[in-house]
């Protein structure tokens, strides 16, 4: 027989994303944990509310089934002594097992005879069994933040105030929280603030109903989604809807409506970046768009309250955004009263990191650095000299009102500023663009200049905190650092033409003179290292296996970008009959290889076979330079593979350790040749196959 189970810890009001976290924690927790106890079902679905967790299985078995363990014992002779009686180890492990010693099989192993236990376990009841298992659940989900509440030692993410679980119709007294689990339930905060009594698992659904709760995650994101967009329609408009605020709306309410708002249009001469931020991150409105893409002077509003008071709900929050939209108005008007170049001496006054000095010091070391590295990448001057003045002015927004009210607006605000004083349209670009890319796969830097301050800014950042030794370790990077490397390596791939050493030798240049003692070469190998490791990550994400990524990181880890264009040239070449044979003769003619001697052979001294390979060198030599010069590896991997023939003739011919010192010499420098042709591209013998 088989019978639904429902199992419902009610608390207060959880916060969105945690909640979503102990959902998929739950299902995982849960399907285990009835396939442990040999209980079969049908599906396990988790859900949740503001107030609520919920787990619903169906067709869940009313019996574990039976199931026979052998155990393995301690060895035959040691189980018994000479006379072949039971000895003291034996009857220990049969009485722990519940057998009798006659019922022990011997069972014959490479390793000798052992003695095990059959032991054969009868399914029990469901009803004697849930208890504990769902007791399990509710204490074993991990939260970010957890409280213990009364007197209890129990943690959980907000207090515990009921738990239902029926199995049926039947309540399975689970014991969590200093609460027992029972069949009454609690309805809508507001709409149905009472208790509900709830017959069998079966009549959850109505019963919640009955009192304005919708459980069903997804079934509210559905309704808000429709109700969003056809409140939309009704305006020819469209809803701006961040999918992150989206999923905290749907974690908000347990009956939803959506409605619109309305703010004065005054409020759209603000930038529309603080209006969009002050709705959706401060209110988790959404706004809307007219058909031309301009901002409309409304919002929609999804709330938990009583339907038939939505015109007053409405009212009370635009009366609400209308306060702080009044207030961002008033800040940016007060940012627009001084220059932003005047906000630059207000940095001194903020402490960019205790042993790297302020923010102002800081913003010097970028703008310095910028001009090292423009003439590296090999920008024109107009670029060079917006990116420069971009430097002086991209941490000025972060004094500005606007930014301290509207933190993630840092470098928006800025161009708005940038271009309020009559700065160039390309500096204030710069600006905005220097903090991307924020996070992985988001979009880089347009300009040339955005690229050489971002990349300015994160690698001052990088070199000085491996230069105080505080390099992340293990999961804490509490400066960003893995990002800001992955954020430099992104740009240069994107065209920015920078080698790593050149970079973070320019960036170390500022730093004798601020941390005492410093080794330059040390950090500068560290940081190196450091985006190095990223850039094999970066590469092998690519889809370049890790011996490609290793082989060609090995000859040229220096530049990512010519990394990369290697990689791209070896992946498909390597599918090649013939890349496993020529990459043995490489590792062979390397494991021989004596660099000292150097490349300049003898021809009087050679055979036929060898004359042939070093014809075909130098000519591959020839034909190669060029491809190299320009990048065209995939011509350049061709141009290798036509030495297989040469290179496999010498070996079946040739005995390259000749007791002649002479001839072994010259055969050596012959094999140098060769590796140091090959080296040019990669490192052929990291390749296994």
């Amino acid at each position: 027989m088989k019978r639904g189970l429902l199992f419902e810890i009610g608390c207060e009001e959880i916060p969105s994303a945690p909640l979503y976290e102990a959902i998929g924690q739950l299902k995982a927790a849960a399907e285990k944990a009835f396939q442990d106890a040999r209980l079969g079902y049908g599906a396990v679905d988790v859900f949740g509310s503001p107030r609520r967790l919920v787990v619903r299985v169906t067709d869940l078995d009313e019996q574990q089934s039976d199931q026979t363990l052998r155990v393995k014992g301690p060895a035959v002779k040691a189980a018994f002594d000479a006379e072949g009686n039971p000895t003291k180890a034996v009857m220990g492990f049969a009485r722990g097992k519940g057998v009798e010693v006659d019922s022990l099989e011997r069972v014959q192993e490479a390793k000798g005879e052992y003695v095990y236990a059959v032991i054969e376990q009868i399914g029990q009841p469901a009803t004697d069994v849930l208890p504990g298992i769902l007791g399990a659940l509710a204490s074993g989900i991990s939260w970010p933040k957890s409280m213990r509440w009364g007197s209890g030692d129990v943690r959980f993410t907000r207090p515990v105030r009921w738990l239902v679980a029926l199995f049926g119709g039947d309540i399975v007294p689970v014991e969590f929280a200093g609460l027992v689990a029972g069949r009454v339930s609690r309805g809508h905060r507001l709409l149905s603030p009472g208790e509900i009594a709830i017959d069998s698992a079966a009549a959850y659904d109505d019963a919640m109903k009955s009192v304005h709760v919708l459980y069903d995650h997804s079934e509210r994101a559905t309704l808000i989604r429709e109700g969003i967009d056809a409140v939309a329609a009704e305006r020819g408009a469209t809803a701006v809807v961040p999918e992150k605020t989206f999923a905290e709306v749907v974690n908000l309410v347990e009956s939803p409506t959506v409605a619109v708002g309305t703010f004065d249009e005054d409020f759209l001469a603000v930038p529309r970046e603080i209006l969009e931020t002050a709705m959706e991150s401060h209110q988790r409105y959404f706004p809307l768009e007219a058909a031309d893409g301009s901002l409309m002077a409304n919002f929609i509003v999804t709330h938990n309250g009583d339907p038939a008071r939505t015109e007053a709900i409405v009212h009370g929050h635009e009366r609400v955004i209308r306060a702080r939209l009044a207030d961002a108005a008033f800040f940016y008007q007060e940012d627009l009263s001084r220059s932003l170049e005047s906000y630059v001496a207000d940095l001194e006054s903020i402490t960019f990191q205790e042993k790297l000095g302020t923010l102002a010091e800081k913003v010097a070391r970028i703008e310095a650095l910028v001009a090292k590295l423009a003439p590296l990448a090999g920008v024109d001057a107009a670029d060079e000299a917006h990116a420069i003045r971009a430097a002086h002015l991209c941490k000025a927004d972060l004094v500005t009102h606007g930014v301290i009210e509207f933190p993630s607006l840092q470098g928006v605000m800025g161009r708005y500023y940038a271009l309020a004083a009559d700065e160039a349209p390309a500096v204030a670009e710069a600006i905005l663009e220097h903090y991307r890319p924020r996070f992985a796969g988001d979009v880089v830097p347009a300009s040339v200049s955005g690229k050489l301050v971002s990349v300015a800014d994160k690698l001052d950042t990088m070199c000085g905190i491996f230069a105080i030794g505080m390099a992340p370790t293990g999961s804490a990077d509490p400066y960003a650092l893995r990002r800001g490397a992955i954020g430099i390596l992104a740009i240069i791939l994107d065209g920015l033409d920078l080698t790593l050493d050149e970079a973070i030798a320019a960036a170390l240049e500022s730093y004798p003179s601020v941390v005492d003692g410093l080794d330059v070469d040390a950090v500068g190998a560290q940081v190196k290292a450091f985006i190095s490791g990223r850039l094999e990550v970066l590469l092998r994400d690519r889809g370049h296996a890790y011996d490609t990524v290793a082989a060609v990181l090995a000859v040229v880890s220096d530049d990512p970008a010519d990394a990369l264009a290697r990689a791209e040239a070896l992946t498909p070449f390597r599918s090649n009959d013939a890349v496993e044979d020529l990459s043995t003769a490489f590792a062979r003619a390397k494991n021989l290889a004596d660099p000292a001697l150097g490349i300049d052979t003898d021809a009087e001294l050679m055979g036929v076979e060898e004359a042939a390979l070093a014809d075909a060198l130098a000519e591959a030599e020839q034909a190669s330079a060029t491809s190299f010069d320009v990048g065209d590896y995939d011509a350049v991997l061709g141009v290798l593979a036509s030495l297989r023939g040469p290179i496999d003739a010498f070996f079946d011919a040739v005995l390259v350790m000749d007791p002649d010192e002479k001839l072994r010499d010259n055969r050596l420098r012959l094999l140098n040749r060769f590796v140091a042709l090959f080296g040019r591209f990669a490192d052929f013998s990291e390749l296994v196959g």
